[in-house]
């Protein structure tokens, strides 16, 4: 008897294949991924794309041993959510916004000696206690979800408690240098890493906080010792909010012009909704088209999703004005 093909869960780079072969809202212009191909195919070639590159910023750490394994993963159970509408104020913390500002307010907490990165902590963490540890330039704007990111910090603090020896080490260790091995750990033992959706009656998967963490590991050490991922390559690039926008930007992702009209009237949009799962998927999609088009141009050249996805979010940060006027989906979620 054939199984029945909910029951199984693709994983990412196989949901990014389904989800863009039935897509109603979504679709890619293979013209705009060759136009992104050779950008990136020139960044590749002259350096500026590089794993060297990756983890450089004065509030990422500078000391790269095993205990940046647990601010890793301490700062990818906090990744997600930091979206604001047109009008409102910046969450911001040292004159940082978004991820660095969460790289900010964890660096400030480590120097106040908050045990932010010890399990033992934060498995019993307060609301008030990550309030204050994440409190604002301003001291009114408050990081959206916090009462969602105090249930983060205690679920996976817990199962480190009970299952790791109190350190996500172990995790890695245990993976035996395979980033899917690692990936399976994350998804099946901390439960607010498995990002899956249903689309058309097929479970789906995209494991952005999750794949993460495995690819800043990667970068962190640059591909050596704890970072040496011989099959770093399965992984896909992180489908968030971002990334999408910059695809949108260079006419690799076209939305229909209801669901155009939908972003640009900064309309929620529901979490797993149709329209979120295939802007999602096509992502992921049009990042692994990418990757294959640089490949066969240039055979030799070292390239993955993770390059491709750091340098498409990076680019957005840098352009962050001309690219205001591309709307981008907005969803209350704990996975992006």
């Amino acid at each position: 008897m054939e199984e029945n093909k909910s029951c199984i869960t693709l994983l990412p780079r196989d949901s990014a294949k389904f989800i863009s072969q039935h897509s109603k809202n979504v679709f890619i212009n293979e013209k705009g991924v060759k136009d992104i191909s050779c950008l990136i195919l020139e960044g590749l070639k002259s350096g500026e794309i590089s794993k060297e590159n990756f983890f450089n910023h004065e509030f990422l750490p500078k000391e790269y041993d095993s205990k940046v394994i647990d601010w890793i993963f301490v700062l990818n159970t906090l990744n997600f959510c930091f979206w604001r509408k047109r009008n409102d104020v910046h969450w911001e913390v040292k004159g940082e916004s978004g991820y660095f500002a969460l790289c900010a307010a964890v660096k400030r907490s480590l120097e106040e000696g908050t045990p932010i990165l010890d399990p033992g902590y934060y498995s019993k963490i307060t609301r008030k206690e990550l309030e204050n540890i994440f409190r604002s330039d301003s001291g009114t704007v408050q990081i959206p979800l916090i009462e969602e990111r105090v249930q983060n910090l205690q679920e996976v603090g817990k199962v480190l408690l009970e299952k790791y020896n109190g350190t996500f080490l172990e995790c890695v260790k245990q993976s035996n240098g395979s980033a899917l091995k690692l990936l399976d750990i994350i998804v099946k033992d901390f439960v607010c890493f498995r990002d899956e959706g249903v689309y058309q009656d097929q479970k789906v998967s995209f494991y952005k906080r999750a794949q993460i963490v495995v690819a800043d590991i990667w970068a962190c050490f640059k591909g050596k010792g704890l970072g040496n991922f011989p099959d770093l390559d399965e992984l896909t690039m992180f489908a968030d909010y971002r990334v999408p926008q910059v695809l949108v930007h260079f006419d690799a992702l076209n939305y229909t012009s209801s669901l155009l009209n939908s972003l640009e009237s900064e309309i929620e949009m529901k979490a797993d909704s149709e329209e979120e799962i295939e802007i999602r998927g096509c992502s992921i999609e049009v990042v692994e088209r990418i990757v294959k088009e640089i490949k066969t141009q240039s055979p030799d050249l070292d390239c993955n999703a993770i390059q491709v996805d750091f340098y498409l979010w990076f680019y957005r940060r840098q352009h962050a004005q001309e690219l205001e006027k591309v709307p981008f989906h907005k969803v209350r979620t704990i996975y992006y």
